[in-house]
């Protein structure tokens, strides 16, 4: 069976659909509850969340600090009750401060989880119904439009014109065309064009689609499964305090049997002795050296938080600053995935456009010279054809300005706002679309006025 799930896209449509035991009029409400007990919620399997409680001990796995923690139990035994308190102290407000950190961070980090589709539309008992994404089942027949995020993995039966943004999945910024057809078995992931990925946005067009894959058993699934099965690992900062606290609770002890054997050969009190190479041998201890190690990685973390850097843990702070060469993919994983429209170039003369990101805001500079772009035909001409071959949608949201659709669309749309020109004021019904595509590198858009 696994077999045949890694090869849908290989198969006709018909062919799904009889492996699937499904029908164009949907599932009935019956099997889909049957298929959810077989299959699962469609939702990711998280890890076990680490408790508040956990955070807070972990802050003691340190060989420096069990050293600590022991000179404090010492220093209680021998009647150094100040010495004891001042070590529990500076033991408890670096834990304190670590755990603040790390349990802030997981907070922050449950936050960005929210990156799947809450609800989907699919057709049950032959009709279409809106429903939890979470109980989409294989079988299920569901509708995508522009806008939605995809909530499971689907093999499309139709599609006009559909483009999807699959930077989620494989970290390309550029959205993808998909298309209903059968593709050879040998076609890789990003090269499956008839089918839409959980996870990812469609930013133009619509289709109709198959649920081949839900939960765990998607590709986005897959992801999540091998950063789960991640194992942390120790920071170079972390792993020579080990090493400095082991040579530390060596030197510590050898003082003290130095002493007490001293003591013993002029004849002193074994018990006399014994406390004193004790009291020498906490007295060498650095009680504050945790803290300072702790309170520097936390001014370090608070910094990155203002440059919008989210920081798991405090040691792993130190692990990017001890980075010397980053391998990194294409800028789409990297920067904010906006772009924009900085120059314009017609017959006989460049315009520069000023502004930033995806608000209508901007002047057009010739020779550093403001001009209305409406008065100049060809770039008012220009500006108009980039805005009605366009499916991308600009919209005012909380924090910004954002765009619905592909970014090069969205440069463009924006481009277009900063001259005044809006799309509602320009577009009739569309008598014929052809999209985009690598043989004819253009898209035609052909409008019916009256």
């Amino acid at each position: 069976m696994e077999e045949r799930i890694l090869k849908w896209y290989a198969m006709s449509p018909e062919k799904v659909m009889q492996e699937l035991d499904a029908s164009e009029n949907g599932l009935t409400s019956g099997d889909a509850k049957a298929r959810l007990e077989k299959y699962g919620e469609n939702k990711l399997k998280e890890e076990r969340k680490t408790t508040p409680l956990e955070i807070f001990i972990n802050q003691f796995k340190s060989v420096l600090i069990l050293i600590l923690v022991i000179a404090t139990v010492v220093s209680f035994a021998i009647g150094e009750i100040t010495d004891a308190f001042a070590i529990l102290a500076i033991v408890l407000l670096n834990a304190l401060l670590g755990f603040y950190q790390e349990y802030r961070a997981e907070k922050a980090l449950e936050a960005l989880k929210k990156m799947l589709s809450d609800t989907a539309r699919v057709i049950r008992d032959g009709k279409m119904t809106e429903i939890d994404s979470t109980l989409l089942v294989p079988g299920d027949i569901t509708v995508l439009e522009m806008g939605e995020k995809v909530p499971a993995d689907i093999y499309l039966i139709e599609s006009g014109a559909l483009r999807v943004d699959e930077s989620s999945l494989t970290g390309e910024s550029v959205p993808v065309s998909k298309t209903a057809t059968v593709l050879p078995e040998d076609t890789s992931v990003i090269e499956r064009k008839n089918t839409a990925f959980m996870g990812t946005v469609v930013t133009n067009g619509q289709a109709r689609g198959l649920v081949v894959a839900t939960g765990m058993q998607t590709e986005f699934g897959k992801i999540a499964r091998l950063t789960q099965e991640i194992e942390d690992e120790e920071t170079p900062l972390k792993r020579r305090l080990n090493v400095l606290g082991k040579r530390i609770g060596q030197i510590a002890l050898a003082i003290a049997v130095v002493i007490v054997v001293l003591g013993i050969l002029q004849q002193r009190e074994i018990t006399e002795m014994f406390l004193v190479g004790i009291s020498l041998a906490v007295a060498a201890i650095p009680e504050g050296l945790p803290a300072v190690v702790t309170m520097t990685l936390a001014l370090g973390i608070r910094n990155l938080v203002k440059r919008k850097c989210l920081i798991r843990q405090l040691m792993a702070s130190e692990t990017l600053g001890a980075t010397s060469i980053i391998c990194t993919d294409k800028t789409g994983t990297l920067t904010k995935n906006e772009m924009t429209v900085q120059e314009i170039f017609i017959p006989d003369q460049m315009i520069k456009v000023t502004g930033e990101g995806y608000e209508p805001k901007g002047e057009f500079l010739v020779n550093g010279n403001v001009i209305n772009p409406k008065q100049d035909k060809s770039l008012s001409m220009l500006l108009t054809t980039g805005i009605l071959c366009n499916h991308a949608v600009l919209e005012k949201k909380e924090g910004g300005w954002a765009i619905v659709g592909g970014p090069t669309e969205g440069a463009l749309v924006v481009a277009a706002s900063k001259a005044k020109i809006f799309s509602e004021d320009l577009k009739a019904p569309v008598a014929t679309e052809f999209s985009f595509n690598s043989e004819r590198k253009r898209m035609t858009v052909v409008y019916s006025y009256q």
